[in-house]
């Protein structure tokens, strides 16, 4: 009996390994991993291949991770309306409606590009340091905004 229920466990290990190496193979070849491809067909073969949970579970600023699709846990939250100081020491500009009375679009736009420069800055520091992608240190931001 033991003999038979070695071989049991054996057999269940090694078709475990098959599948496992299987799925691994499947991964590299997936259209979402394949950086050649444009944008919009990655996204629509990443969201195919997502279950129903999986997909709920992105739509708030905290997303866990997907293992099985190597899809990264990120925290979408982050704003910038006059620089990125929440993710700590940045250039500070004035509040968003001291921005607009200004009536300078080229200087907006320079100040736009100091703003997105130190955002990538502190995001790419930030995995160097310990691959945090926490709060305040993605690279999507709530800015600007606009009060009807």
């Amino acid at each position: 009996m033991k003999k038979y229920f070695a071989m049991l466990v054996l057999l269940v290990l090694v078709l475990s390994f098959g599948v496992f190496a299987q799925d691994s193979n499947q991964k590299e070849k997936h259209k979402y991993l394949d950086t050649s491809l444009d944008f919009e067909t990655r996204a629509v073969d990443l969201v195919e291949r997502m279950t129903l949970e999986e997909k709920i579970s992105q739509v708030g600023n905290n997303s866990p991770a997907i293992e099985r699709l190597g899809v990264n846990k990120y925290d979408w939250w982050n704003e910038c309306l006059h620089g990125v100081a929440r993710a700590g020491i940045a250039t500070v500009f004035p509040q968003a409606i001291g921005l607009a009375a200004m009536w300078n679009t080229k200087l907006m736009h320079r100040i736009a590009v100091a703003i997105s420069d130190e955002a990538r800055a502190k995001h790419h520091e930030a995995l160097r340091a310990d691959g945090f992608t926490g709060m305040y240190y993605g690279l999507t931001y709530f800015s600007p905004n606009i009060n009807i």
